[in-house]
């Protein structure tokens, strides 16, 4: 076989363009290319001459050092919130499913418009709940899970489990 031949096989058209060279001109041919190190954190910057800070500047290096100290979260809380997410949903379900069978018993209209309306809002508690978990338990994944799990035993859809014959 033509070695010529071989080397095309491992090659793309345009290899040779001299624009498309990684690395720069002190690397030597046998060394390998090091990835560039994570960027780090945005820092509060000293204003500009004849400027001052008007707020607490503790607050704003507080940030910066919680910002720097923040982990990603691991697989179980990943797995964990997927599974706690998928059972909140269900729950949206199960309420929106439960209050379709109730009858509005009042007659005046202002009575029924806070009877529905007191529906909707157990419809989107479970919705609601996960999200403000998820928003102001951003820095605590321990935190997270429990105000989750204490949201599955509070929130549970009851008109649904009653009625679809869970509960007798």
């Amino acid at each position: 076989m033509n070695s010529q031949r071989d080397e095309d096989a491992l090659g793309w058209a345009g290899d040779d363009d001299p624009t498309l060279q990684s690395g720069t001109a002190e690397s030597t041919p046998g060394s390998a290319d090091v990835p560039p190190a994570a960027p780090e954190p945005p820092t509060a910057a000293e204003p500009p001459a004849g400027w001052t800070v008007a707020g607490p500047t503790a607050a704003v290096e507080a940030d910066n050092e919680r910002r720097r100290a923040a982990t990603p979260m691991g697989s179980f809380t990943l797995i964990a919130l997927g599974v706690f997410g998928g059972i909140y949903l269900l729950y949206t379900i199960g309420w929106f499913i439960g209050i379709s069978r109730i009858d509005n018993p009042l007659s005046d209209a202002v009575g029924q418009f806070m009877f529905s309306l007191g529906l909707w809002l157990a419809v989107a508690a479970p919705a609601a709940w996960f999200g403000a978990t998820f928003w102001l338990t951003r820095t605590g994944p321990r935190a997270r899970l429990a105000v989750l799990l204490l949201g599955v035993l509070l929130l549970a859809p009851l008109p649904f489990i009653i009625n679809a014959g869970g509960i007798s």
